[in-house]
């Protein structure tokens, strides 16, 4: 059976989106495989568990409703906290319309994130206090 190896996100600047996620999801960049290999993968540090993010170059723009994202989960973090980290390192609020008006049973609040490439991901936890969405 497969299983994920890594994802590839599609980035104008790869230098700038590695050091974006290697600070959000505290990952380290894969050592080269060969002589002049630039391409930078992320992986977990040794020891944790976790899917290698690959920054693959790309002049795609960079789509509002993307068919697929990455989900992070803030952990023991307060969910605000995490996100005010997160901007720290560059990321944006988006103006996501789409909240649900009402949790699902068991739904964590969540926060629409992008990158410092617009790439969009939604970061998950539990909240001290305030909103339950945005």
């Amino acid at each position: 059976m497969s299983m994920i190896e890594q994802v590839s996100l599609g980035v104008t600047d790869d230098r700038r989106a590695g050091r974006f996620w290697a600070g959000a999801l505290g990952y380290v960049r894969r050592p080269p495989r060969y002589p002049q290999d630039e391409w930078i993968v992320l992986e977990p540090p040794p020891g944790s568990t976790g899917v290698a993010l690959a920054m693959d170059v790309s002049k795609s723009p960079v789509a509002e409703f993307p068919r697929i994202h990455l989900d992070l989960d803030a952990g023991d973090r307060d969910l605000d906290d995490e996100v005010d980290r997160l901007r720290e390192l560059g990321a944006e609020r988006v103006d996501w319309q789409h909240y649900p008006t009402a949790p699902e049973p068991g739904q964590l609040p969540y926060v629409v994130l992008a990158d410092t490439e617009g790439n969009r991901f939604c970061v998950s936890g539990h909240r001290r206090a305030g909103t339950f969405f945005g």
